[in-house]
């Protein structure tokens, strides 16, 4: 079971506020470049296998480098986060780019970087064709329809999704006619993708998705007379957010998929297949917290503590009403005695990181600790109520801090509007935009 210990101490939020004002997000470069190493270790039985982080868990150019140097590649969606990636050095078959309903000029992009193309949908292969010839390596995303379930695991969390009811891939049909059709087109090898549940809690979900994938490429190599080379498991091996929640054990996920391969695509003739994964969340997301300060407290039907971050800074709590742990930095060991709402200050009343939690005494001024939000954290943030997004930091391996994006100022905010004849009234003493 996983137990929530904060990777950073008040005194060193204290030092780092010397220079970083609140909220910021910070993020564990030791505990990311061990993870990523426990990953590659899991996985090196296949040859080929390759970590395709998820972009969009996490866009910022230091943790891609940091990730880069450990070996993974990047897992694009967008044109810009094919920018990003080749700013930092990415190119070739280090991009993996997994879209949808995707317009041209970033299916241009991902070809002039020579990146792996996976398709969503069957249209697309003639879309590929025309707007940027298709490659001789094509991966195609598989969508098996239907509920997807493991049912009730030893702890009684139960991993179940809805695959029949997701906007993304084709069928099992429509995979072996784009098959054939991407052939005739100049295609020569090829991939399958699949996504078929999110932050999943289980050591069975990557091994019995493979199951599945291996024995649809069995059938997809014979129905359509091609070399499928790759297997794609992409993402969805989530993390613990709730104390008390077990903890994926990413060794004994390599050993499931390796039992798989073994079973299924070795005695086919496949066991060339190289293995890749697209992990965001448990890349990333245990190491990087929010860190904000109660600046307010109240007190009418329920006790409330405001902070200086709100909704804008991390979405999720308030956008699926998700679970992230509190640590309030310095009180780790005072008896979580009171009860509180901990909100933001957004004019939306959903804009809260907790609900009913019990909590030490928190005091003015107090560091609040919100964990878990490496992933889809600081890349969901927004402008509501002309919130600006907060900074960045990352806690280096010595025990250093550097900040790795700053936070937004006004001038940020405005920066695509038209404010020519209004900016000296906004912004007295700097230089008019032009």
């Amino acid at each position: 079971m996983m137990d929530k210990k904060p990777f950073l101490t008040e005194a060193q939020a204290q030092q780092i506020l010397q220079d970083v004002p609140t909220p910021f997000h910070i993020y564990d470069e030791k505990g990311i470049r061990e993870n990523a190493r426990r990953i590659n270790e899991a996985f090196s039985w296949n040859k080929g296998f390759r970590e395709y982080f998820a972009v969009k868990a996490l866009p910022n150019p230091y943790i891609l480098q940091i990730l880069r140097e450990e070996g993974c590649g990047v897992d694009c969606s967008s044109f810009t986060e094919l920018m990003l990636s080749e700013a930092v050095g990415f190119a070739g078959e280090e991009i993996m780019f997994s879209s949808n309903q995707t317009p041209s000029e970033d299916m241009k992009k991902a070809a002039q970087l020579g990146a792996y193309i996976n398709l969503d949908d069957a249209t697309m292969v003639d879309f590929l064709d025309r707007v940027a010839g298709v490659p001789e390596t094509v991966f195609c995303r598989y969508n098996p329809g239907g509920t997807f379930s493991l049912g009730e695991s030893e702890e009684g969390f139960q991993v179940m999704d809805r695959p029949g009811e997701a906007k993304y891939g084709m069928t099992e049909e429509q995979m072996a006619d784009s098959f054939r059709r991407l052939k005739a087109k100049g295609a020569r090898t090829f991939g399958i993708h699949a996504f078929l549940a999110s932050n999943t809690i289980s050591d069975e979900y990557y091994p019995q998705l493979a199951a599945i994938l291996f024995r649809l490429a069995v059938r997809l190599s014979k129905a359509a007379d091609v070399h499928i080379k790759y297997i794609n498991l992409s993402g969805g091996v989530g993390i613990p957010y709730r104390p008390g929640q077990p903890e994926n054990n990413i060794y004994a996920i390599g050993e499931g998929v390796r039992r798989q391969f073994e079973e299924i695509l070795v005695p086919a003739g496949m066991g060339d297949v190289a293995i890749f994964t697209e992990m965001g969340r448990f890349m990333t997301g245990p190491y990087g917290a929010l860190v904000s300060t109660a600046i307010h407290e109240k007190h009418i039907y329920k006790e409330y503590i405001g902070l200086d971050a709100c909704a804008a800074n991390l979405m999720r709590p308030a956008m699926y009403g998700a679970y992230h742990h509190i640590t309030v930095l310095g009180k780790e060991d005072a008896p979580c005695d009171h009860t509180y709402d901990v909100v933001g200050g957004l004019c939306e009343n959903n804009d809260k990181f907790a609900v009913d939690r019990m909590l030490p005494r928190i005091d003015i001024g107090d560091l609040i600790y919100i964990h878990d939000t490496g992933a889809h954290g600081s890349a969901m943030g927004y402008n509501y109520n002309g919130k600006l997004r907060s900074a960045e930091v990352l806690l280096c391996t010595d025990g250093e801090h550097r900040l790795i994006r700053r936070a937004e100022t006004p001038q940020d905010y405005f920066a695509t509007l038209d404010f020519t004849p209004f900016y000296k009234e906004m912004f007295p003493g700097e230089d008019e935009k032009k």
